[in-house]
């Protein structure tokens, strides 16, 4: 991968006048990491950069993330953008409200696996299971490391007749075990969705889709627009199917400010 930032003149000219399609994880991009989900927070500046974006004509933005739809909201409380929560199981916009139907019998695994660990993780302190409605994560980064073989066989024991049963899935994260439908969706299919009703509402124009994330789960949705647009990785450089990558959540704030001067036609590429 190639560190963004000391490309800018590439990223610059490859978006030109294009529409473009940004997607943004949430943890980790555009909020630095927290001790627990509930105290993550956007820094202002950052919030004021999508706002800007979203109002802009050349730009549609879409925020991709593991969370619960209605604490996404209200963690950016912003208009005019896409909310997409629980990896794309729900999700809410100008013009758009979705949430995959879940049948009962789903409803009634979820809780019986959430009574069932919340009984059995009660020693481990530090262990925290939450309730998105549509899916479960077990966040452990608050757990001493002597503790994760127990939390991990627990989470086994718990679950493994669901998953010989095809009932659900686990896919991990950064300090975090997310437990779902076994539904063949993820961000990737969530963002190819929007993508092509995006290309229709614009009568078959084509759409550049840019995509910022940092974890596991966002690499479905690298690999989904790989060929199609311009992938980014919040981090550390490691093995991913991104294009490029930024550092952190400061470098991605340096980018979206980067993409507002190109909006109001701004930024110029040093080289023609």
């Amino acid at each position: 991968m190639r560190y963004l930032l000391d490309h800018q003149d590439v990223f610059q000219r490859r978006i030109g006048d294009n529409p473009v399609f940004i997607f943004l994880d949430f943890d980790g991009t555009l909020a630095p990491i927290a001790h627990s989900p509930a105290r993550a927070a956007i820094p202002n500046e950052t919030r004021e950069l999508i706002r800007e974006l979203s109002a802009s004509a050349q730009f549609k933005v879409a925020i991709i993330s593991g969370r619960e739809l209605k604490d996404i909201k209200e963690k950016l409380d912003l208009k005019k953008i896409i909310y997409v929560g629980n990896h794309g199981l729900e999700l809410e916009g100008p013009k758009i409200k979705f949430q995959v139907p879940l049948a009962e019998k789903y409803r009634e695994i979820l809780r019986q696996i959430k009574s069932d660990l919340s009984e059995k993780l009660s020693p481990l302190k530090g262990a925290l299971l939450e309730d998105k409605g549509l899916s479960l994560s077990l966040h452990y980064r608050q757990v001493d490391k002597k503790h994760l073989p127990r939390l991990k066989t627990i989470l086994q024991e718990t679950v493994i007749l669901y998953r010989v049963r095809n009932e659900i899935k686990i896919k991990s994260g950064k300090m975090v075990f997310e437990i779902r439908p076994a539904l063949d969706w993820d961000k990737g299919k969530i963002v190819l969705w929007l993508l092509s009703r995006q290309r229709f509402a614009s009568q078959g124009n084509n759409i550049l889709p840019l995509y910022i994330g940092d974890d596991k789960t966002d690499e479905d949705a690298f690999k989904a627009i790989r060929r199609k647009g311009i992938t980014i990785f919040v981090g550390k450089p490691k093995t991913s199917h991104a294009q490029y990558y930024l550092k952190n959540t400061n470098d991605v704030k340096v980018l979206l400010n980067l993409l507002s001067k190109i909006a109001k036609g701004e930024a110029l590429c040093r080289n023609p």
